[in-house]
């Protein structure tokens, strides 16, 4: 659709049948898949790489600089996946050197006034609540739920299916399948809700929750922990996400609802 109150720099590769409405900026080296549909005031600089079916409302801007004094002008790039949401006057920024690129799935809501840095990872089907700030280098799985006003510490990760709470100051790695809140940051059980509305069958559920019974509420610590799921539980590949996660994880992961003395 060629809309004359918007600009939209030649070189864009911009499909058919998009729709963007006026007063809308588009710059060089940006690709933007068919069916989306662009509001008016929204900016998409260079490096963005725009999925099909989307839809960007005004005030958004997608794949600005990096607000990364170590950046030093690199090309990197924005990915969206398709059927992906971003409300007003969200701001997305490009990667840098460390990773080059900022991703984000396909079917996430990302609402209102959040801010994706640069180098993050986000993965599908993910909703993020107004507000919602994620630093740089911050990796999120599938299926996770921010509510409003979180705000991830740099290069922390969060597993899929995680659900952490509104206001919550996310510091240190959250495992898969777990509701986290409370000050500081704590496992207050699992994300049952959600695993049920996502088809897991009360067998699963239960077995996760054994899992984190033995990681939170025994008292071990998390090396002890994870040797005895190992040991302990059948192989599966939830049990075996969790020990990967728990093993991978670089900044520690949160603690649980006791304080170890």
């Amino acid at each position: 659709m060629n809309q004359p109150l918007a600009y939209v720099h030649p070189g864009a590769k911009i499909a058919k049948n998009v729709v963007i409405e006026p007063f809308t900026t588009i710059h060089n080296n940006v690709t933007i898949g068919e069916g989306t549909w662009i509001g008016s005031n929204v900016t998409i600089m260079e490096g963005a790489r725009i999925g099909k079916n989307c839809n960007i409302f005004p005030g958004a801007v997608i794949s600005a600089m990096p607000q990364d004094l170590k950046y030093q002008g690199e090309e990197t790039t924005v990915h969206i996946g398709d059927n992906t949401t971003i409300r007003e006057c969200a701001t997305i920024n490009k990667g840098t050197a460390d990773r080059m690129k900022t991703i984000i799935g396909s079917n996430c809501l990302i609402m209102a006034y959040c801010h994706i840095a640069h180098d993050c990872i986000v993965g599908d089907n993910s909703i993020f609540s107004n507000n919602s700030t994620l630093a740089g280098h911050v990796t999120i799985g599938n299926n996770v739920v921010l509510a409003g006003m979180v705000a991830v510490h740099q290069f922390v990760s969060v597993g899929n299916h995680a659900f952490i709470t509104g206001g919550s100051l996310v510091r240190k790695d959250v495992p898969p399948y777990v509701k986290a809140a409370r000050e500081p940051l704590s496992y207050v059980g699992i994300n049952s809700v959600g695993l049920r509305r996502r088809g897991f069958a009360s067998e699963k559920i239960r077995e996760v929750q054994n899992i984190y019974r033995i990681l939170y509420q025994k008292q071990y610590n998390n090396t002890q922990a994870a040797s005895i799921i190992e040991a302990e539980m059948e192989a599966t590949p939830e049990r075996d996400e969790i020990l990967q996660f728990i093993r991978d994880s670089q900044r520690g992961i949160m603690k649980g609802y006791f304080s170890s003395n």
